[in-house]
């Protein structure tokens, strides 16, 4: 992954095509990306297995020859200047797409059977001992995310009744066609719903809450109250909770065709209720006595 980082950005330079408003190459260096942090964690989180773990590596492998299968497709396409996903120009687009399609569920399921896997882990620490539970199951959710854009959009539905035929089957921008106005480099709508997002957000729950485990157990150098396992499981809880809730508001905010450079009074709203839902249960993780708290 490191390497198609480095030729994707390469390709960038070289190959100034765009698609749907994009650089042509500008996906497979996204994708490159986030695939390489997904690895690398989970080679992490493999590691960790006390048992089963010829079992991982079968799944793994699993996962790495899928996504690798799909990523090859990809760069096919980015190549004849084609979209990778949701083609439907021609019957061979189409099939393309089709196979990354039984690709991508091919690795959603062997990601499955790891994240049980991985709940056989015991780990001393309890902070990082439930980390990598609830980061791997958000994970999970989030990459499942990605089949809410798979279902033909309104306009898409009326170009078939009318001409019977879409270029496109699917779509990430919700309101509005895709290739509008986005992010730099992300290229997530700034006009629209993108369900891109809480897709992102969520999978890479995988890496955010082992980190938050991780910098608790450094913090707890300076902070006497964070030496306490417990207090830090209990922090690490109420992350996930508040990580999941947020992945769930910014899904609520994609579906409701609302950009995430302009969120509405009614989703900053919702924002700050959960933000205070977490410092509340934050502030209460440090102050009620562990004693307690276990009872």
């Amino acid at each position: 992954m490191t390497a198609a980082v480095v030729a994707s950005a390469l390709a960038m330079l070289i190959d100034r095509r765009t698609l749907l408003g994009a650089p042509v190459w500008a996906k497979l260096f996204k994708f490159a990306v986030s695939g390489g942090l997904y690895f690398f964690t989970w080679s992490w989180l493999v590691s960790l297995l006390p048992r089963f773990r010829r079992t991982a590596n079968v799944f793994t492998n699993i996962a790495v020859a899928t996504f690798a299968g799909e990523y090859v497709l990809m760069a096919f396409q980015a190549a004849r200047g084609r979209p990778s996903h949701f083609a439907n120009t021609s019957p061979f687009d189409n099939l393309l797409f089709q196979a990354m399609g039984g690709l991508v569920a091919g690795l959603w399921l062997a990601t499955l059977a790891v994240t049980i896997l991985l709940m056989f882990v015991r780990l001393e620490d309890r902070g990082l001992h439930w980390a990598v539970r609830t980061g791997a199951v958000i994970a999970l959710a989030g990459a499942g995310l990605g089949g809410l854009m798979l279902g033909p959009t309104p306009q898409e539905t009326a170009t078939i009744a009318a001409t019977g035929h879409s270029d496109l089957i699917g779509a990430h921008t919700v309101g509005l066609a895709d290739g509008g106005p986005g992010l730099p480099l992300l290229g997530w709508s700034t006009v629209g719903g993108d369900l891109r997002i809480p897709h992102f957000v969520g999978m890479h729950a995988l890496q955010a809450l082992p980190l938050l485990a991780l910098a608790l157990v450094l913090l707890a150098k300076r902070l006497p109250r964070l030496r306490d396992n417990a207090v830090r499981a209990r922090l690490v809880w109420t992350g996930s909770f508040g990580y999941a809730g947020m992945v769930g508001l910014i899904l609520w905010q994609a579906e409701r065709g609302e950009s995430i450079v302009r969120p509405s009074g009614t989703t900053l709203a919702a924002a700050g209720m959960l933000a205070g839902a977490i410092a509340a249960a934050g502030a209460l993780s440090l102050l009620v006595p562990t004693r307690q708290a276990v009872r």
